[in-house]
């Protein structure tokens, strides 16, 4: 199908990230576009999406191929080529992105290191350079970043069509809250009136809710209390029901555990845990016979 959008493909060196983030009028566009793995790069298939293109490229970076490499073995085994848009961004990096000559105008891209805005269907090349130069010039968070670039891209006339749906993902070794993952970032708006400011609403509900690892403490209440209070009883430490209110018998079941382990237990007093703390009640009760 049709995947008119506008997509920036980036690296992060300081904190070894590799993303993209993508709009469009085209329904869960998240879902046809996005690529990635951490290590090897990221993949964006648009125009008349080549669902094939993004595994295959990764794999061919894997292999050790450029991007240029890559994208031009992508489209020389593709009848189709002329329809394609494909952007594609190594761990080091470079880019390279093929526009196919029957691509919906506006189409292009603007490339640079660490760096490549694309798409098409577009208002004009003002939308992927708008999106090169915002994201250039913002600091702070990667995900922000890339974010902020869509907006610019929305801002610029992006789709010709109007709005329907976006993605993020974000890629890097042992990203996740379990570090048995490379994602650190995949989340999709389907179907939204304004789909990049709904996409900026769930990247905060993500830090919130799965980034915990990152932080120095947690509150104790919802879904740590309930951890907790299920991980103290299969340890022995406390014989109450799994899920309750945290109260004074939690918070002494936590403390014995913190006292016969030998962990912190700082916080406890202003009804907090610190991340290790909570991390070492966690690994014991997922290695619990």
């Amino acid at each position: 199908m049709l995947a008119g959008t506008f997509t920036i493909l980036a690296r992060d060196p300081e904190s070894d990230q590799l993303g993209l983030a993508v709009q469009s009028k085209f329904l869960a566009v998240g879902a046809a576009v996005p690529s990635g793995r951490a290590g090897v790069g990221v993949v964006a298939s648009q125009a008349w999406s080549n669902p094939t293109y993004g595994p295959r490229a990764l794999a061919l970076l894997a292999e050790g191929r450029s991007p240029q490499e890559t994208v031009a073995q992508l489209v020389s085994d593709d009848d189709e080529r002329n329809v394609r848009q494909v952007g594609v961004m190594d761990a080091q990096g470079r880019s390279a992105v093929h526009t196919g000559r029957h691509c919906f105008p506006w189409a292009g891209s603007v490339e640079d290191q660490d760096l490549a805005c694309l798409g098409n269907v577009l208002a004009g090349p003002e939308v992927v350079e708008a999106m090169a130069e915002r994201y250039r010039r913002t600091r702070g968070e990667f995900g922000d970043r890339l974010l902020d670039a869509l907006r610019a891209g929305q801002a610029a006339g992006g789709d010709r069509r109007g709005r329907e749906a976006a993605a993020m993902v974000i890629v890097r070794p042992r990203a996740d809250y379990k570090r048995l993952s490379d994602t650190y970032v995949n989340l999709r708006v389907d179907n939204h009136r304004d789909p990049i400011e709904e996409l900026g609403r769930l990247l905060g509900l993500h830090r919130e809710r799965f980034r915990w690892h990152e932080q120095q403490d947690l509150a104790l209440a919802g879904d740590v209390a309930m951890i907790l209070q299920v991980a103290l009883g299969v340890l022995g430490y406390r014989s109450a029901p799994p899920y309750g209110p945290w109260d004074q018998s939690d918070d002494a079941a936590l403390r014995r555990f913190c006292r016969d382990e030998g962990v912190s237990t700082t916080g406890l007093d202003a009804g907090r845990i610190a991340v290790q703390t909570f991390e070492a009640v966690r690994r014991r009760y997922a290695l619990a016979p």
